[in-house]
């Protein structure tokens, strides 16, 4: 009796976990595709994409020192071309500073007037912790209503979605050259499969960023 009521345990342990399986499967692949869709006919080259008053950067790891990690520092030099084009008039860039001694934005900001934009076209967005965060303060704390916003490529579907499902009229271009780094590509590209899920659950409980507050009129006083 023992051993076959093991089994019948065994067997519906089994099951249980082939179904949790399946159900992780088909929700980032739900993930996916609400993504793709929401980014279709929206993301486009460097040199393709249509102008529009404000860069979105989305920030990324920065190393001691306060040095932009590689696919910041890409991020960024693609800001940097759509402004020296007359693309953009203003960068906003919007990155993690909860903690004191890691500041993304400030980062950021350091290394586009050290390669030549003027400090007065950026604007710093500090409460900017993931993709979800960053498109809806742009939009409820910034006023964005359109904007280029500049990521890689594995993750630029998502943050077109995210921006244009919060309000803002959001083309996107997603940077490749750092695919040089293979093991960290690799990685980035395979967190953004679950990260599409978390995308998915954010959109569905519409929540607020984790901080509001007043409106900045930074990115007005950047294009005035």
């Amino acid at each position: 009796m023992r051993k076959i009521t093991l089994r019948r345990a065994l067997r519906r342990l089994v099951r249980a976990g082939a179904l949790g399986v399946a159900a992780a499967v088909l929700t980032m692949a739900a993930g996916a595709l609400w993504a793709r869709a929401g980014a279709s006919g929206h993301v486009f080259t460097e040199d393709a994409v249509p102008a529009a008053p404000v860069a979105l950067v989305l920030g990324a790891q920065v190393d001691p020192g306060g040095v932009p990690s590689p696919f910041l520092a890409a991020r960024l030099e693609i800001a940097r071309q759509l402004y020296a084009d007359g693309r953009v008039g203003a960068i906003l860039v919007s990155g993690d500073h909860g903690r004191w001694e890691y500041n993304e934005p400030g980062a950021m900001f350091t290394w586009l007037v050290a390669h030549g934009v003027p400090s007065q076209q950026i604007v710093l967005d500090h409460a900017g912790f993931d993709t979800y965060d960053s498109c809806a303060r742009a939009r409820q704390i910034f006023g964005v209503r359109r904007a280029i916003v500049v990521t890689q490529s594995y993750h630029i579907d998502r943050a077109v979605a995210l921006c244009r499902h919060l309000g803002v009229d959001a083309s996107g271009v997603g940077d490749d050259t750092v695919r040089i780094y293979r093991e960290p590509w690799l990685h980035s590209a395979t967190r953004e499969r679950g990260a599409v899920v978390k995308a998915l659950f954010d959109v569905a409980s519409g929540r607020d960023p984790v901080f509001l507050g007043p409106h900045e009129t930074g990115v007005e006083a950047a294009l005035s």
